[in-house]
């Protein structure tokens, strides 16, 4: 949830695929698809003859704080009337249809709408009622279709899982964040040189104490150390934290 009256702040990010539901049945699934739709970026929301009508209260509770998306949601007639502004037209297909179309995967599509949108046209990502999805005659309007590849065994999602999907989609084809990275916080990943010092500030200790008395196995034994320092990102807090364990080690304190 939000926590903020009126919802999140929630405004359109550039030139993004409007969202189309044909003949949503559900308030409660329009607001949760106006939640995914804010997840992954995308704002434009349009109804084409929803069951219900439009407004309904139970979609705004349902949206967890997506309110502007819904307040900005228009309503349409006909599939006709909610694309003719629009240059081109995806539709999700659930199920194979004997149609000729491209079909292409939720990344792949996401992918097309991207390089439609650099170019300045706008495009709709087209979604059906929840009990059949669209018709023939929904899909004629479409472009090409996508579908999701999932396990061919249990194929079936809710019509915000659906939405969900293609904006994750649509948000990471221009995603630059790396697909791992370490969290140091307040610290930071220890130079070369700091790790060099404490490697020798160990060796020092374990000269001292013995430990490495052994002189021929002594060359190995230091180069293992440095391996297991040098195979990950050290960061320098942890090794004032092994400063500190060496130190001790080699000068314990008295107990009383």
């Amino acid at each position: 949830m939000t926590g903020r009256d009126g919802g999140a702040p929630l405004e359109p990010i550039g030139n993004t695929p409007v969202v189309i539901l044909v003949r949503p049945q559900m308030a409660e699934n329009i607001g949760t698809t106006a939640r995914a739709m804010a997840n992954g970026g995308l704002f434009h929301l349009r109804l084409v003859s929803p069951r219900d009508g439009w407004p309904q209260e139970r979609a705004w509770r349902a949206s967890s704080g997506a309110d502007r998306i819904l307040e900005a949601a228009t309503v349409h007639e006909s599939v006709d009337d909610a694309v003719a502004d629009l240059h081109h037209v995806y539709a999700t297909c659930p199920r194979p249809r004997h149609i000729i179309k491209p079909v292409l995967t939720a990344r792949g599509g996401a992918a097309e709408l991207r390089a439609a949108t650099r170019r300045g046209l706008r495009v709709g990502l087209m979604f059906g009622p929840e009990r059949a999805g669209l018709d023939n005659e929904d899909m004629a309007r479409a472009d090409a279709l996508i579908r999701y590849p999932l396990n061919p065994a249990f194929m079936s999602l809710n019509l915000a899982q659906a939405v969900m999907i293609m904006a994750y989609e649509w948000w990471m084809a221009d995603d630059q964040t790396p697909p791992r990275e370490l969290m140091t916080n307040e610290t930071h990943v220890a130079t070369k040189g700091e790790l060099e010092n404490f490697l020798q500030h160990l060796e020092r200790e374990l000269d001292d104490c013995g430990f490495l008395r052994n002189e021929q196995k002594r060359p190995g034994m230091v180069r293992n150390l440095r391996h297991f320092f040098t195979r990950g990102e050290v960061t320098e807090q942890e090794l004032r934290t092994l400063h500190g364990v060496v130190r001790e080690l080699a000068h314990p304190r008295r107990k009383d």
